[in-house]
Order: structure tokens, then sequence, then C-alpha cells
């Protein structure tokens, strides 16, 4: 019976650890009387970050005691913890206030000015572990694409000399493979990029869509930006593809 009992507690502390680790996108809403556009959702314990859309919603990947970071210029700065009944739910409404600024004032250490990057760093938002970063070999991407099974198909065979990887090496089809998957996931890579950070690069410029996608291009012929992307660090992204539109314009300039 005493046996029983352990067993059902390690089942439910193996069951506890396997909920707190699952990552769920969680919907949001904030609630405020100004303008609901473009507030900044911050999760600095991932490093992982959204802006609102125009009636304040929002979707964020979370896990169990997250820490979500809220910033707007004209709201007080808020912190919320991700709790089971969020992730149950997969909803979560937040009450904002204004803010009124004080001219006599004091404020001391890091503050959250609603600038993103000024607030992603006041954050101390770092990225969280994987396997790369153990040296752990493991697999956290999608499913197969047609290509990768084809690759698999080419470099496996049965047999004391496995012939049909040998013949793939020889002819050259398993390098063909391996470039074509490369383009593959860096256009992947381009196209989502370009679907979330657009907004917040050129918040400030005036490009029209072709001179935005001669920009991403720009950014993937760096080996540093699939690097990013595969590590999966918004803020470091950010950080990187900022960075490349001095460049791209000191490139614009000198053509």
């Amino acid at each position: 019976m005493i046996r029983i009992k352990y067993l059902l507690l390690l089942i439910i502390v193996l069951f506890s650890s396997e909920i707190a680790a699952q990552t769920t996108n969680i919907q949001g809403k904030i609630i405020a009387k100004g303008d609901l556009d473009r507030i900044h959702i911050i999760n600095k314990t991932a490093s992982k970050f959204t802006i609102t859309n125009d009636i304040g919603e929002f979707t964020i990947p979370t896990k169990i005691n997250d820490t979500l970071i809220i910033s707007g210029v004209q709201y007080v700065p808020k912190e919320i913890v991700i709790t089971d009944v969020i992730m149950q739910t997969k909803k979560v409404t937040i009450h904002l206030e204004d803010n009124v600024n004080l001219l006599d004032e004091v404020v001391v250490g890091k503050v959250l000015t609603g600038s993103l990057m000024t607030d992603i760093e006041n954050s101390d938002a770092k990225r969280e572990m994987n396997f790369y970063d153990l040296g752990i070999p493991g697999y956290t991407g999608p499913r197969k694409t047609q290509s990768e099974r084809r690759l698999y198909e080419a470099t496996t065979g049965g047999g004391i000399v496995p012939l049909n990887p040998l013949l793939n090496w020889i002819s050259g089809r398993t390098k063909e493979l391996k470039a074509q998957i490369a383009r593959e996931e860096l256009s992947i890579a381009i196209d989502e990029a370009k679907a979330k950070f657009s907004k917040l690069v050129f918040e400030n410029e005036t490009y029209n869509d072709m001179m935005q996608n001669e920009y991403f291009l720009f950014c993937g012929d760096d080996p540093k930006f699939k690097r990013l992307y595969d590590l999966g660090n918004d803020m470091n992204t950010l950080q990187f593809l900022k960075d490349k539109l001095e460049a791209f314009k000191r490139h614009l300039e000198n053509d």
C-alpha cells in the first residue's frame, strides 16, 4: 500500500513538472482608457515579446511562472506572473493605469519608458536555455519537410556497406539536398522575421514593400541572421535587424 502511495506521488510530481515545462500561446487583452495600439508585452523569462493591436489584443508564448512586463508610453508599467489558471484558460486580461508624471519625482534604478528597445534592456530579459546550450543532441523543430525526408532516405540504408548513401554522396545528390534544405530554411526564417519585425524595424522609415523585401534578403545574407533565428531570441534578433538597417542604408548610399 505504501509503495502504491509513493508511486502515485511520483506520477503527480512528474505530471506537474511536465505541465510547468509546457509552452502555450496566451491570448491577452489590455483594458485602458487611452490608445491600445502597440503596447509592449515582454516575456522577460523567455526573451519573447510582442505588441498589441489597435483594440489591445495580443498573443505571446508563455510557461507557468513566466513574468510578463507590460509597457506603454502613457501607462504605468505593470508586471504579471503567469499562473496555472492563466495557462489552463489560455487567456489573461490586464488593466493599465494612466501614467501621470510628477516634476519633483526622483526615479532610482532601471525604469520602463515605453520604448521597446530600452524596455527590453531594462527588463533584464535573458534567453532561455535549450539543447544547443547544453551540448545535448535533441530535436526541437517541426516535422520533417519533403526535402528533409528525401535527404534522410538518401543517407540511410542497410547492409554491411550501405550502397544508397555511398552512391548519393558520390553523385553529389546528398550535397544538393542539403543545399536545398538550407535555402528553404533561410527563406522561411526571412518570411517569419518579416512578418514579426517589419513594423518595429521600419517604424521611422518610409521604405516601400520592395525595399523592405530587399532589406530582409540583405539580412539573410549574413550567417548570423539564421543562427539568431534558430535560437529564437526575439530581443537579440531585433537588435541585429536594427543594426543591419544602418548597414543597409550605407549599402544603398554606396550603390
